[in-house]
């Protein structure tokens, strides 16, 4: 049974994370009243938006594209690396719950902020860590965030993730959305075997948000 599970873990994180059959970009939430938009890349989208997930105050999250030069990119374009594209996140929050302030700080603690077009085990400009901004007051908050964080940051080494304005945010398909509800075993053993968890807790310690 051992060899099994073991053999089970290892098929999940060798095979690339893809969708069988591209079934057409799941369509935006709507907006609802009186709710704001943040966009973050934080590496692997399936984990970023089970991250944003658990946070009082955030209403719905899309997995996308972003970033790069190409319109309405599939999942297999993205992954090859040639249309500049970032695996992100679109956020919608009710601000009188959680503040965007909170979400960037909360987003630093989610992320290996210190390495360069890539999230763990995951390499590539598509896992590059990006906060972006879909307003000037954003991008100042966000830049209000790292400045603080230089300061306090509880590793050594620099901080490289960017910070700019929002581009056009493209959904991903279907099948990626909500991934880690409607396959919550792939997902836990791809988290798990990507070392994401474990990296985080070593960089923030009793600060992860795993």
């Amino acid at each position: 049974m051992a060899l099994i599970v073991i053999l089970i873990g290892w098929w999940v994180l060798a095979t690339p994370r893809q969708a069988p059959e591209p079934a057409g970009a799941a369509a935006t939430a709507p907006l609802p009243a009186g709710s704001e938009v943040a966009v973050f890349a934080g590496g692997c989208f399936w984990c970023t938006e089970a991250d944003f997930d658990k946070v009082p105050g955030v209403l719905a999250t899309t997995s996308g594209y972003t970033g790069g030069k190409t319109a309405k990119p599939t999942y297999a374009e993205v992954s090859s690396h040639t249309t500049g594209h970032a695996e992100a996140v679109q956020v919608i929050f009710d601000p009188s719950q959680v503040s965007y302030r909170q979400l960037v700080d909360y987003f630093w603690r989610t992320i290996d902020p210190t390495v360069k077009d890539r999230q763990f085990c995951d390499i590539g400009t598509p896992y590059r860590t990006v906060i972006f901004a879909t307003s000037a007051e954003q991008l100042q908050t966000a830049q209000a965030s790292l400045a603080e964080l230089e300061k306090t940051k509880p590793f050594a080494e620099p901080i490289v993730t960017q910070l700019r304005m929002a581009d056009d945010f493209y959904p991903a398909e279907a099948e990626h959305q909500n991934y880690h509800q409607v396959n919550p075993k792939r997902y836990d053993f791809y988290r798990a075997g990507c070392g994401r968890d474990a990296r985080l807790v070593q960089l923030w310690g009793a600060l992860a948000k795993p």
